[in-house]
């Protein structure tokens, strides 16, 4: 197979039209439908319905769709890093992070990390949890950062691989304000009218979190799912909107609380939230794997930062 046929595929789905694409394209149209039949060879199934007009997808082809589009992008993506690699392997720093870090608590860090240590020239790849750590294992990328909890940890070898504790990050319940500024619900809900509840999908990190939280409630939440996605940023938008009630890293809702947006909606009590661990990862150097001198440079700054904050908290105060 040969991805300029996955790219005709997905601008003929685009466009709807043979004769459109095969010009977007710069080829004939035989050329084109040629390209298309012999994706569908090397497939074996139609893609195309050709019974009907305007041009439409089989089941098949919607199907291929999707996958289509996946495969595009991680072999544009793949392309980019080698090459990004070749350019500038030794200087920048490669980050794993799970996508609702990404957005919440990596900026901030980034910015500070400048300020204190140096310019940091970084890539970072927004995974969810299980890929993220596939990244380090695998070594596509030289840290790693994520979330965790003694009961839904992170399974690295601490032989193989060092870690830090960056920071701590509560999951609660939060609901939109109404205009009295209160939330429009309020936890536990009842059984004759449960609460819509906004979850994250089965395999979301942050869904077996809430799991956790539901299943050590000392009182039974009423919740009727309403929605679900993979990302806590998108069950944020749907509390927004007054759809429901969501649970959201206490960094992901900062700014939406200050400006009474969201409030939260377990009535201020820790009976339904649950702490977690920010962690960072690498994979310790070793002969056969050095790593890059400005990971180690940044390593050895965080873990002085750290030492320096251990001995300070340990100080008598009547010795300060």
């Amino acid at each position: 197979m040969e991805t300029k046929w996955l790219e005709d595929f997905i601008s003929l789905v685009e466009t709807n039209n043979f004769s459109r694409s095969a010009a977007l394209r710069h080829v004939t149209q035989p050329a084109f439908s040629r390209r298309i039949q012999s994706l569908e060879n090397w497939l074996g199934t139609d893609l195309i319905d050709r019974t009907s007009y305007p041009t439409r997808l089989t089941p098949a082809g919607i199907v291929f769709y999707e996958q289509a589009l996946e495969m595009l992008s991680k072999i544009n993506g793949a392309r980019e890093m080698l090459r990004s690699k070749r350019a500038a392997a030794q200087t920048s720093i490669d980050l794993a992070v799970p996508h609702t870090l990404s957005l919440t608590f990596v900026p901030k860090w980034l910015t500070k990390l400048e300020e204190d240590f140096a310019p940091i020239r970084s890539r970072l790849m927004a995974l969810n949890v299980h890929d993220a750590v596939l990244q380090l294992v695998e070594g596509g990328c030289d840290l790693l950062l994520c979330y965790h909890h003694p009961r839904q940890p992170v399974q690295l070898d601490p032989g193989r691989y060092d870690m830090l504790v960056l920071g701590h990050e509560s999951l609660r319940a939060y609901a939109r304000c109404d205009k009295n500024k209160v939330p429009e619900f309020t936890l536990p809900g009842t059984k004759r009218s449960p609460l819509p509840f906004l979850s994250y999908t089965n395999n979301a990190y942050l869904g077996r979190m809430v799991e956790l939280i539901l299943s050590d409630a000392k009182t039974a939440l009423h919740l009727e799912p309403h929605y679900e996605t993979d990302m806590a940023e998108g069950l944020k938008m749907m509390a927004l909107e007054g759809r429901g009630i969501a649970f959201l890293p206490e960094s992901a809702v900062t700014r939406e609380l200050k400006q009474k947006q969201l409030a939260r909606a377990d009535g201020d009590t820790s009976d339904w939230e649950i702490e977690m661990e920010i962690r960072l990862y690498r994979e310790r150097p070793s002969t056969h794997r050095r790593g890059k001198p400005i990971v180690d440079r940044l390593w050895e700054f965080l873990e002085a930062q750290q030492n320096h904050g251990a001995k300070k908290r340990r100080i008598p105060v009547s010795e300060r």
